[in-house]
């Protein structure tokens, strides 16, 4: 007995001096750790925050489009999009250095192993490409949404990591993004605007009203993506020092602006302040906040907040008069608060902050014009990109479903079941090619 406990003693110490060897920091990777797990967390949420937006008939289609990201992108980052993003390669592109996670191991990446790198920027990407289906609901067929999303997390959302994270030409600029102005809000919010246009407007959009079916469970996605959210902006130091805390506070503080202008402007209109508003605001700060957060001081974030507030909230008033459906109005709560978050970051950023460089502000107004660009070549290479790879896809694969099937409802039509049974079941599902059903002996069916 003695001798099995001195031989898995010595085990553990030789796997625990292998773990920790190389410069790999237990603080550093025990914050990453739980960032990753806080980053992924979203994803369901954005579920419910989605889910809630659309009609009954819907919901979980609309969920599931959040759900599959966390397989076909989580797979596809895996396999080869981190390696497009961050082994080493062009200006434009990395290399296959990574492909299978070749080299992708326990050895030490800044201060946590590269294994765990790796894993917390896959959630960003499958968080990203969840994002972009807000354009898409209650219309698009779902084995064109998983072709696309698949690709997608490739062959845009990889190399545009690639520009500003991973090596790029963006970085080597000096553009500033702390968690993912560029790479996830801008792209994610132009990616959607893309869809919808492509896919056109629902069949009921302007004929009549298109209400939550769940506000609460708008509420619920909005409380956990602020929750997960810290570990987004705070994880994105990927160390648990000043930076993360920085990044950690002014994700408390932003939102909270923007909630409180948001509020007040609804008051000012309407006399009301309402609940999916309310939730939209959370959202829009925390978007906002995002290439800012570990680059800006508290009281900077909070004017970023309040700020940011106006563009999102006036465009979400303009947008329902337009033949534009953006069912879930990404592009004015993820891309223009995108944008208006990496232009302010140009702007508010404080080198005594941050210890990288400071903004227009503080004596460098050159950040705003780098920050500009930044803006530009995320706009254009996710609106290009997504273009391409939906009408690639239509070639392939019906891209929008029947009229018929919209009718309906996309969770019997593309899954089979219901969110809301009523009784035994509401609808029965039947394939085609089932048999027809057996009439009672002696008797008229």
């Amino acid at each position: 007995m003695q001798r099995h406990r001195t031989f898995w003693g010595l085990v553990v110490i030789g796997l625990s001096g292998l773990a920790w060897a190389e410069g790999v920091d237990k603080a550093a990777t025990a914050w990453m750790l739980v960032s990753t797990a806080l980053v992924l967390l979203m994803t369901p949420a954005l579920a419910f925050f989605y889910g809630g937006l659309v009609r009954s008939k819907n919901a979980l289609n609309t969920m599931m489009m959040s759900f599959a990201a966390l397989g076909f992108v989580g797979v596809g980052w895996a396999l080869l999009g981190y390696s497009l993003a961050f082994a080493e390669g062009s200006p434009w592109l990395g290399g296959l250095g990574h492909a299978l996670l070749r080299g992708v191991d326990l050895a030490a990446k800044g201060e946590i192993p590269h294994l765990l790198f790796m894993a917390f920027q896959g959630t960003f990407a499958i968080i990203t490409a969840a994002l972009l289906t807000g354009g898409l609901v209650e219309r698009m067929r779902f084995p064109a949404l998983l072709f696309f999303l698949t690709l997608w997390g490739l062959l845009v959302y990889a190399p545009l990591a690639h520009w500003v994270w991973g090596g790029g030409f963006l970085g080597a600029l000096g553009a500033l993004d702390f968690a993912g102005g560029t790479v996830v809000h801008i792209n994610a919010g132009i990616a959607a605007l893309v869809g919808a246009l492509v896919l056109g407007s629902r069949k009921d959009y302007g004929r009549q009203a298109i209400l939550p079916h769940n506000v609460p469970f708008v509420l619920l996605g909005a409380a956990l993506l602020w929750f997960g959210w810290f570990g987004f902006n705070g994880g994105s130091a990927l160390a648990s020092g000043e930076a993360a805390a920085l990044a950690f506070v002014n994700t408390l503080l932003a939102p909270a602006a923007t909630l409180a202008v948001w509020t007040l402007l609804d008051l000012l209109r309407t006399g009301k302040a309402t609940a999916v508003g309310l939730a939209t605001a959370i959202v829009v700060g925390l978007v906002a906040i995002t290439p800012a957060a570990g680059l800006i001081s508290p009281l900077s974030a909070l004017l970023l907040g309040a700020v940011s507030a106006l563009p999102s909230y006036f465009f979400l008033l303009y947008r329902p008069r337009t033949r534009l459906d953006d069912s879930l109005d990404v592009f004015g709560a993820h891309g223009l608060a995108g944008i208006t978050g990496a232009l302010l970051t140009g702007v508010l950023a404080e080198k005594a902050w941050n210890g990288v460089a400071d903004g227009l502000l503080f004596g460098n107004p050159a950040q705003l014009g780098v920050q500009a660009l930044a803006v530009l070549a995320a706009v254009g290479y996710s609106a290009l990109g997504t273009f391409v790879l939906l009408k690639l896809v239509a070639l392939l694969t019906p891209l929008r479903a029947s009229p018929k099937e919209e009718g309906l409802g996309l969770d019997v039509t593309q899954h089979g079941e219901e969110a809301y049974a009523s009784g035994e079941g509401a609808i029965l599902v039947l394939s085609e090619a089932s048999p027809p059903a057996l009439k009672p002996l002696g008797g008229k069916a």
